[in-house]
Order: structure tokens, then sequence, then C-alpha cells
């Protein structure tokens, strides 16, 4: 089934985005985990994926132009597919086709029919040339408006779209009992779309792969409107808002407080009161190529008499696992995922399982590929439990059984005990460890120390905070000096990208703040444009944010350079890991009162040591130490900084 891409909402302020740039155009192959396009907002340009496998069929908007929050960019399915019904279910038009995707709308109708027509449907029709063929059609669906929204009647409609439903004479004189079975494989009905809309775990940040429910905001039942956050997620960056964007009642929550989700899930759906939601849930993630192509066996079975649909049933049917004695179903079949043991099965069967207390892994699924879905729960008789044996008898003398020797008493000696706390890793450490454990391994590291003397840049600091309209600190002159030094060493200032070495002419500084979680890294953009105090306000503010987890995605993303100051905290000097993409990253100790020789003389100095880690794939030793060498004339000298 195609599946329409929709402008995604990338900042708080965001009304709509424009294409900066297509990375595939039409009739390309894309991947879930591909960048499609760059999308322009008000805050940044940042990269939009599709989540879906399949082809580029689609494409809403040429670059420069924009598309509205939740508007069509562009519609991905398998090749020829009839994408023409989506795009009729959109309101009136808001964006304008790109002359790419023109010559994909004109197709003549009988070559899409004939593309969307399965082999076996034409072996069908040449065998039986009597038999007579009906044409099973579904009306438009209305449009669901949400990012990856999921629309079960499409699914439907795909499905009996490429099923040849076969009747034959021998059909009509069909005993009850066949008639029965019959009807109880036809399809579920679906809700009709526009009643429900799926909300989805949004992608809030460049590096998250799954977020975390920190709170629910309302409760099934409630009525929600459109720009209502309906609960708070917890990224590897931060905690941010959901948003519906529909209205209606909030007809189900399909994550838990505390549980995390991955990108694309189902955590809730809203619609009307009293919509039934098992469309929505059940059979929501079936590849529609194995029901398309399992259809025309079935509707075949079906006209045939019972004795040979019996005879014939077991020779296609698949070998299934014996169920064990007792009643006791065999066990579901799995599939590995990340290392874990998972359970194939839909929501709902997940849902209720929980709510009825049955252990999942117990059922055997009756869906396609052995998948669990409500009618398997349902139906699930608990397995007897294991009579407990009688005592042996001899005659009528009960034989009883051997009574263990009592233990010695314990010994009153007092022995430590081994405890351990088993701590979950939030969302943040986990991209901490894998994006750090990355930089290490792969980009070579080495390590240039040096010492500046800060007695001037103390004194200029002292000075500037009797008049700026913010409090300069430390960290603050030390990122106006790095943004200047940045300038005239651009090498520094580029990132590693596989093929080729990005020379970045923007200068983003960011810096490094230690949260509960972890770390998170706040960027000041064009840090060599601005003044201290601009540094120093946005700096206190950007900290600020990060520790109350209110940081948004454009204010910690985009860096081109990073600070890491443990001065505050007493160390002397330490080695940093470099912050991808970045090539280099400062480390800065503290300032310390130190004797040193100066014209023959002991005299005491404000002392600061600094380490810069390089990726040596980027940045050379000779490279690296001038850029030192002009950051310590910046911070000895701060005057230099104003040239």
């Amino acid at each position: 089934m195609a599946e329409a891409i929709r402008m995604p909402l990338l900042s708080d302020t965001m009304t709509q985005g424009v294409i900066a740039e297509w990375h595939k155009k039409v009739g390309d192959e894309v991947k879930a985990d591909d960048v499609i396009a760059d999308v322009e907002t008000d805050k940044a340009t940042m990269e939009v994926t599709p989540y879906v496998d399949g082809t580029l069929l689609y494409i809403a908007v040429d670059k420069g132009q924009g598309v509205p929050i939740n508007g069509i960019m562009a519609i991905i399915g398998k090749p020829g597919e009839d994408f023409q019904s989506i795009l009729d279910e959109e309101p009136a038009a808001k964006t304008t086709a790109s002359p790419q995707t023109e010559a994909a709308e004109k197709k003549p109708a009988g070559q899409e029919e004939a593309t969307a027509a399965g082999p076996q449907e034409k072996v069908d029709n040449a065998e039986k040339p009597n038999e007579q063929q009906e044409t099973v059609t579904e009306s438009k669906a209305a449009p669901v408006a949400n990012v990856g929204t999921a629309k079960p009647e499409e699914e439907a409609k795909f499905a009996t779209e490429n099923m040849p439903t076969v009747v034959s004479d021998a059909g009509k004189d069909q005993p009850k009992e066949q008639n029965e079975t019959s009807a109880e494989n036809k399809p579920t009905p679906v809700a009709k779309a526009g009643e429900a809309t799926v909300v989805r775990m949004p992608l809030l940040s460049d590096t998250m792969t799954e977020g975390k429910i920190v709170a629910w905001h309302k409760k099934v039942g409630d009525t929600v409107k459109n720009d209502d956050a309906i609960a708070d997620v917890e990224t590897d960056k931060a905690t941010m808002e959901v948003m519906p964007y529909a209205d209606g009642v909030l007809l189900y929550i399909g994550v838990k407080e505390g549980e995390a989700a991955k990108i694309n899930d189902i955590i809730a759906i809203v619609g009307k009161a009293g919509t039934d939601i098992t469309p929505y849930l059940d059979g929501n993630s079936e590849p529609e190529a194995q029901s398309s192509q399992a259809a025309p066996e079935e509707k075949e079975t079906q006209g045939q008499n019972p004795v040979q649909t019996a005879a014939t049933a077991p020779a296609s049917a698949p070998a299934t696992p014996a169920s064990s004695q007792g009643g006791q179903t065999a066990p579901a079949e799995t599939e590995q995922s990340g290392g874990e043991e998972r359970v194939k099965a839909s929501p709902l069967a997940k849902m209720l399982a929980s709510e009825k207390g049955i252990d999942i892994h117990q059922l055997k699924g009756s869906g396609d590929n052995g998948r669990i879905v409500k009618r398997d729960i349902d139906s699930y008789q608990p397995p007897k439990q294991a009579t407990p044996a009688a005592p042996a008898t001899a005659g009528d003398k009960t034989i009883p059984a051997p009574v263990k020797a009592q233990a010695a008493p314990a010994s009153p000696q007092v022995l430590g005990q081994e405890s351990h706390t088993d701590v979950p890793v939030s969302q943040m450490r986990r991209i901490i460890a894998q994006r750090l454990g990355e930089s290490m391994f792969t980009a070579p590291h080495f390590y240039l120390t040096m010492t500046i003397t800060m007695d001037k840049a103390m004194e200029a600091r002292k000075a500037i905070n009797e008049v700026a309209t913010a409090k300069v600190s430390f960290n603050d002159l030390i990122i106006k000096a790095s943004a200047m030094a940045l300038r005239r060493h651009p090498q520094v200032n580029s990132s590693w990208m596989g093929d080729f070495v990005r020379q970045n002419h923007h200068i983003n500084i960011g810096t490094a703040v230690a949260v509960d979680e972890g770390l998170i890294v706040p960027v000041i953009k064009f840090a060599d444009q601005k003044s201290l105090s601009q540094i120093a306000t946005e700096a206190s503010t950007l900290i600020e944010k990060a520790r109350t987890k209110k940081i948004q995605p454009h204010e910690f993303t985009g860096n081109t350079f990073t600070i890491s100051n443990l001065g505050m905290m007493d160390i002397d000097e330490f080695t940093a890991i470099i912050n991808p993409p970045d090539s280099c990253i400062l480390a800065v100790g503290k300032i310390t009162p130190s004797a040193v020789v100066e014209n023959n003389q002991v005299v005491v100095r404000q002392l600061m040591k600094i380490t810069l880690s390089c990726d040596h794939r980027v940045v050379d030793g000779a490279v690296g130490s001038r850029f030192l060498q002009t950051l310590k004339q910046h911070l000895e000298n701060p005057v230099t900084m104003l040239a």
C-alpha cells in the first residue's frame, strides 16, 4: 500500500517547511532510514526520512517550494502502484506537483490496472474462461490527517483490488457449514476513514531511535484538540511534548508511562467517540504482498466441494508444531530483534493479553507467519494444572514419603552479602554510549596540551562585568576566543564525511553541559559574530533549558566545534572524546595560581591547562598546534579578540 510522507513538525514555531534539497527522485528505491529530503524550517535545515521501504512514486513540490505542516511531501509504494486516491483524499490542493511527477500521474489507467494485476490472476483467468469474475470495489476513503497515519481501510482496499474472486456453479449448492466457514474467513469490517487518527512516536532529534513516555496529560475518554499536549516524551536529548494534530476523543493509549516506543510505533489513537479501533491495531504491520498472494488461493478453495477442500488443505498448509498434551498451545513464533526475542503479535493482542494476564509467549498465532491476533487471545484456554502425585500405597497401607534429616543449626557467623542494583539505561545515556563509542573507536584521536596564563583574562573579565548587561564567565571568554581562532584556522572547523572533508564556513560552538541523565551540548551559533554579552546571555539561557529539559532540537544541533570545561569541578586537566561530526574538542581545566620563572625571577601566575583532542583524519599535529597558539594569544591578551 502506498504511503504518504507528510511534512513533520520540526520546531515549536514552524508552520511550513521549504524543500532545501531532494536526495531522491521519482522511481528511486528508498529504505526506511534513507534521507529523502532536506527541509528548511524557521530554525534550521533538517533531514526527513520516510520510515517505510519502497519506490518513490510522487514528489509534491520542487526544490525551493514550501509545504504546510502535515501536507503531503511525497508518496512511497510499490512500482506502478496507483496513488491517485491518496491525492484525491487531500483537501483543496495545498501544494503544486513537480514536473518530474506529472508523467507518473498521467499514466494510462489500463496500464496501471495491468501492473496491479498479479501473474497469479492472469493464470487463473486463462485456465477458467467460463467462470464468472467478480470485481470487488470499495468507496474512496476520507482523509486521515496525521503524519504516518495508519489507514486500515486502504490496506483492505489494496488487498481486495488485487484479489480475484472466483465463483463457480458448484459453490452455489455448498452445505451451510462451508458457507459459514467462508464467512468467517472474510476480512473484518474496517472503520470508516476519518473516524480515527493514529498518533505515532515522532522523530524528535536526529539521533533518536525510540522515545520514553514520561507522562500522559490525557486519559482514555478525554476530549483533545489538535494542539493539545497529550504526552511528554523523553528522547536522548530532552523531554518534549507530543500533540495529536487532530480533534476528537482519546480512544486508545498504546504505551504506558515509563515505557518506550520505537520511532513510528503507535502510541495513541484519537477519533470519534465509540469508533472501533480494532482495524487500526489488528493486522497493522503485515506486508500487503503476502495477503494479496494468499487471497486467490483461499477464494478458489471456497468454490470447491468440501471433500476436495479437506483433502487439499493439508498439502498446501505450512507445517505447524504439534500442540502439547493437556490443551496447551505451542509457543508463539518469535524473531530476534536487537538481541532480544520478540513475539510477533498485533498491538491489540498484546494489550488484551496484558489485561487478561496471559503469557503471550505461550500462544500460537493464527495470523500470517504465525502472528498473534485478537482471535488467538479470545480463544485461549489455559493449560491444565498437573495433578500432584499421590503417595505410594501397598495394600491398604500408605507408605509415607521419606523424611529428610533435619539440617544442623546454622552457625551464628555474620558474613557480608554481595548485592547490586540494576539501573535502567535512559535514552540519553544510550545515545551517549553509542555515539561516543563510535567516535572513540572510529576517529583516530591524538591530543595537544598547552598552558595558558590567565592573569590578563581575569582582569579583562572583571572590567567587562562592570559594564556588561550579562555576567561574562571564563567559559564565555573561551567560547569567544575559540571562535576567533577558528576563523584563522578553518581546517579545525571541519568534519570528516567519508569521501571528503567538509570545511564549515559558519562557526557554531557547542558547550558540554552535565545533566542528571548524562550530557547535552547546547550550541552557540555564529559565535564569532557575537559579542561577549550576547554569548553570555545565550549560553546562560541554553544551559538553563538543558537542565530543565526544555531545550529544543535546533538548540542542541549543528555544532562545528565543542568545548568541555571541568575547571569549576577542580579538575587540573583531562582529555575529551570528540563529539561527532566535529573534528576537534577542547578540554578546559581549572585556573590555578602557580609559581613560574620570568626574567630570572619567581612570580605567581594564574595558569590554566587546555587539551585539544583532534581527529587525525582531518587535523594534523601542526594544524592543531597553530590553532592552540592563536587561542593562547587571544586568552592571554583579550584585546586581540576585538580585531
